[in-house]
């Protein structure tokens, strides 16, 4: 079976050539080396400048996911936010919150949680998602933390074997493996099929602005790799998608009422951790179309 060599973890926050953020229309606190940085001084419930908005834009680059704190916003203001970055999606299997563009995510005594899984957000789309900006409208008193995973350290701490070995690589991608064992009526099922075809993408993306390159599969949508036997696939998906779960590439964000997490989908993959079972934990969620990956 194949296995990662474990070794010094070579962890890079910037790409080549970048120098630090020093941000100046806000506080910045880190939450670990590589990723994930807490954002202060900044009022959600009010439209963001374009100064602010440039460097809470760099801070997402550098930081790939940021957090803020008590952040009393509404479901309008919240989407307002959102699509400071771009265009919102409209999820065809979730349930919608306020708005369409919204989605709800509402677990407590009779709905366990099951996001315990690294991926990355709609990955079976043709043009999958730029980001995330989730809201928490009620959060358990202990338990229900996020981790968020680099991707990028991910793909340079792998030997240069494998590497070569994937560059140039396609998967496929289907919502299939998951939203479609909700849909009980096989005609449904394949009309969903229909309008959202099962996609390929690169093992390896380019983030389209940082020219960092980053694995791109995931447990929970990449169904295999394109030219390989279905042995030799599952054993690089495996290999492959365990880099999520090495915890120098990680941090992990303690949800309160009123946090907000914004994360860059084309570069993390997140873990919800489903341990607060038979408490409420109710989260909103508005997702910013991206790009297609190359």
């Amino acid at each position: 079976m194949l296995r990662v060599v474990a070794g010094p973890k070579r962890v890079r926050r910037l790409p080549d050539g970048w120098e630090p953020l020093v941000p100046r229309r806000f506080g910045l606190r880190p939450l670990s080396p590589v990723i994930g940085a807490e954002i202060e001084g900044v009022d959600l419930r009010e439209p963001l400048d374009d100064e602010t908005h440039a460097e809470l834009h760099r801070a997402l680059l550098e930081w790939k996911v940021l957090f803020f704190r008590d952040q009393h916003v509404t479901g309008a203001q919240h989407r307002a936010f959102a699509a400071r970055w771009g265009e919102l999606e409209i999820h065809p299997f979730l349930p919608a919150g306020e708005t369409p563009e919204v989605v709800r995510f509402a677990k407590g005594p009779d709905d366990r949680g099951y996001e315990n899984v690294w991926h990355s957000d709609v990955s079976w789309r043709q043009i999958p998602s730029l980001g995330s900006v989730l809201r928490a409208v009620e959060a358990p008193p202990v338990g229900g933390d996020t981790l968020f995973a680099d991707m990028a350290c991910a793909y340079d701490n792998l030997p240069g074997d494998v590497r070569d070995r994937i560059d140039g690589l396609v998967a496929v991608h289907d919502f299939t493996r998951t939203f479609g064992q909700g849909i009980s009526e096989p005609d449904e099922l394949a009309r969903m099929q229909e309008r959202y075809p099962a996609v390929e993408h690169p093992v390896v993306r380019t983030h389209p602005e940082t020219g960092r390159k980053l694995l791109y599969v995931n447990r929970v949508f990449t169904s295999h790799i394109v030219g390989m036997d279905a042995d030799e696939s599952d054993a690089l998906l495996e290999l492959l998608c365990e880099q999520a779960q090495v915890p120098e590439y990680q941090c992990r964000f303690k949800w309160a009422r009123d946090s907000i997490a914004f994360w860059d989908n084309r570069a993390v993959q997140h873990y919800a951790a489903s341990d607060y079972y038979p408490n409420v934990r109710v989260m909103e969620r508005a997702t910013i179309i991206g790009d297609k990956p190359y």
